[in-house]
């Protein structure tokens, strides 16, 4: 038989009620996993010997949490970059101007990949949603890190860019962007035939407003023939808005429904300017939240990227009100899933103006079992029997822990990824006494370093104005 581990007598368990359907804290619990799956979570394991018994006393079970929404393989190169800087003349978003004038070279690729994929892995991730363009052995760099991904290549019918920081243009080559959809075809074609059984796939035109209507319908088409995901980022910028209902008459939202690709398997890459957004000054406010939800459609919700330029969604709590499901990604550098839940509860609390607005608890079910509804799955996302041995102990000793009356408001508003000891994807683990076991993490770091060097001095080239990186984010502090 295949061996057992088994966590004795945890101090915390973050376990499924399947009657009431949902996370419930228990005590004193025993969980065991073989095979890559989890066997028993209740007290008094008495199943087949263990080869491997860890002491729960100290430690909190949780389930691995489920990333919906993630670009690991460039935005590591972005540190210290973008991180006060916004476009004036776009309503300070920085997709338009600044997207495209950093680029990592292939070595660049695999430095990012590294740096993000352990980030995810010490913050207790054990799904990943990588929505990157397909780059050389990137599969195969995805299952060497041990998480289990959903790979959504991206493709589109054309390219934004902007000639003078105001005004947003497309550069269309429909035939292109065919042949990026037929790539990507291929791509989960590879993940779903790939040998570490972790790698599954998802449809992902890149976004609303640099596809054609045609290959929407084909990609969604192609997701339902699949039974695959469908992810589109949609209502991500002011901008982008402006364009849809230029074109339409209607909002990004109203024009996926006009197209037929929302439903179940549909997710929104953010989904902020909704027709209820203060900003948008749409008539009719509500009507995007109501067909999202009659829809089913899940909102990936990414709100560090969007902080940093001042930018929120209006909010957490009333999507989930309106019915919407939410999964949780973190887009963006760091990719610290537990900094992002933190953030979620700050945010949504400070547009709502209300303290109880969003829980904790509402959080952790859109990281977990939200993220996994949106991928179709039942077996992620819980601490069940019969579900993947996706788990991570938490120290509930560590000094940012305590005092641990209540440990996940310990974890996600204090301790994070400090307190994350123990990892484990599909029953192995990856990562031991707070270290990554398959990545070097520091080599990926240095090299990272390295990556960006290079890719900075080909800002002014890569510029619409020319600009050196120091002029376009200028150093915290004068250099003296």
């Amino acid at each position: 038989m295949t061996d057992v581990t088994l966590v004795r007598n945890a101090r915390f368990a973050i376990a499924w009620d399947a009657q009431t359907q949902q996370h419930v804290y228990r005590t004193g619990l025993d969980v065991a996993f073989a095979g890559g799956a989890i066997t028993h979570v209740g007290p008094a394991y008495a199943g087949p010997a263990p080869a491997r018994v860890i002491e729960g006393g100290d430690l909190m079970v949780m389930p691995g949490l489920v990333n919906l929404h993630a670009h690991p393989s460039s935005e590591p190169l972005n540190k210290g970059m973008w991180d006060e800087v916004g476009s004036r003349g776009l309503y300070n978003t920085s997709l338009y101007e600044y997207l495209a004038v950093l680029r990592p070279d292939a070595e660049g690729i695999r430095a990012c990949y590294g740096v993000a994929l352990a980030e995810l892995l010490l913050s207790g991730v054990t799904t990943l949603c990588d929505l990157s363009m397909p780059s050389e052995g990137w599969l195969d760099i995805l299952a060497a890190s041990g998480l289990r991904v959903c790979v959504a290549p991206m493709f589109r019918s054309g390219r934004w860019f902007t000639r003078n920081g105001h005004r947003v243009e497309y550069e269309w080559d429909e035939k292109a962007g065919r042949a990026a959809f037929e790539a990507a075809m291929r791509e989960l074609d590879k993940a779903a035939q790939h040998p570490s059984g972790r790698l599954s796939g998802m449809v992902a035109p890149a976004q609303i407003d640099t596809c054609t209507p045609e290959l929407l319908r084909e990609s969604y088409a192609e997701a339902e023939r699949r039974r695959l995901p469908f992810q589109v980022h949609t209502a991500q910028s002011l901008a982008e808005f402006h364009e849809m209902t230029r074109r339409h008459g209607m909002t990004p939202v109203g024009w996926m429904k006009h197209l037929g690709i929302l439903g179940p398997r549909s997710i929104l890459g953010h989904a902020i300017f909704l027709d209820h957004h203060p900003w948008t000054h749409w008539p009719d406010a509500g009507t995007d939240l109501r067909l999202l939800a009659e829809a089913g459609a899940t909102v990936a919700h990414c709100p560090t990227v969007f902080a940093r330029r001042g930018i929120a969604l209006d909010h957490f709590g009333r999507y989930r009100r309106a019915g919407v499901n939410m999964g949780i990604g973190t887009d963006v550098y760091p990719h610290n899933m537990l900094d992002e839940m933190r953030l979620v509860s700050y945010v949504a609390r400070v547009v709502a103006g209300n303290p109880r607005e969003t829980m904790v608890a509402d959080i952790f079910a859109a990281a977990t079992v939200g993220g996994a509804r949106a991928l179709g799955r039942e077996d992620i996302g819980r601490l069940a029997p019969g579900c993947k041995a996706d788990l991570v102990l938490v120290d509930c000793a560590h000094p940012m822990m305590r005092p641990c009356r209540d440990p996940l408001r310990s974890l996600v508003y204090s301790a994070s990824e400090r307190a994350v000891r123990h990892v484990f994807v599909d029953g192995t683990q990856v990562v031991r006494d707070g270290r990554v076991l398959t990545i070097d993490h520091a080599a990926a770091a240095a090299a990272l370093e390295e990556a960006q060097r290079r890719a900075l001095e080909r800002i002014p080239e890569l510029d619409w104005a020319g600009r050196t990186a120091d002029r376009i984010a200028p150093p915290a502090l004068p250099w003296a």
